[in-house]
């Protein structure tokens, strides 16, 4: 089972997914896949309030690109975190200069790919939290629009993998898929930026 949760920013998309894995684990481990980088001590107290909020029976694996690699670090019919697609498109666009051996924008959604095939082969349960940025107007820059663009490939590619989409709003779900179904095809939409 794979899910895709998205929602603006402090909308309580974070809470629902780790809800849903938790859910899904049970008695088991629940993995928390982080793609955050603690690059500064505010990032690192944000790190450590969520780490306490969520408590214990959870390990957390730290993969701010390589997805896949995490993912296979977690047991066949496991139920794991990825926490978010938000930050990991960033760190691939965006690489530091000590950061070696960064894939490029194609190989980190190839990876994406393997990623989601990956867990639904092995019987896992894979909740996917990314914020939805198109809540507020962009800055008119070309850089802001092609991060928009990757990380909504991104999602679209999730969101079709996915069993459930859920939308948060203020804590509250609403669910896309499967109630969703539209003619509509996904593999012939362009970048998402051909109206610029």
């Amino acid at each position: 089972m794979t899910v895709f949760v998205s929602g603006g920013a402090r909308s309580g998309k974070s809470a629902v997914a780790e809800a849903a894995v938790l859910d899904a684990a049970g008695e088991g481990l629940a993995y928390y896949i982080a793609t955050a980088k603690v690059s500064d001590d505010e990032m690192a107290v944000r790190v450590a309030r969520h780490q306490r909020s969520r408590g214990d029976g959870w390990v957390t694996l730290e993969a701010p690109v390589a997805l896949a690699s995490a993912i296979a670090q977690v047991p066949d019919g496991g139920a794991a975190l990825i926490d978010c697609l938000t930050l990991w498109a960033s760190q691939v666009l965006y690489p530091r200069e000590a950061d070696a051996m960064r894939p490029t924008p194609e190989q980190a959604m190839a990876d994406l790919s393997g990623c989601l095939e990956s867990a639904r082969r092995r019987g896992m349960a894979l909740i996917i939290v990314s914020n939805d940025l198109n809540e507020a107007l962009l800055p008119d820059d070309p850089e802001t629009w092609r991060y928009v663009a990757f990380l909504q490939r991104a999602h679209r590619l999730v969101a079709r993998r996915a069993d459930s989409v859920l939308e948060v709003v203020a804590g509250q779900c609403i669910e896309w898929k499967p109630a969703c179904r539209t003619a509509y095809k996904p593999e012939n939409a362009g970048s998402g930026d051909a109206h610029r």
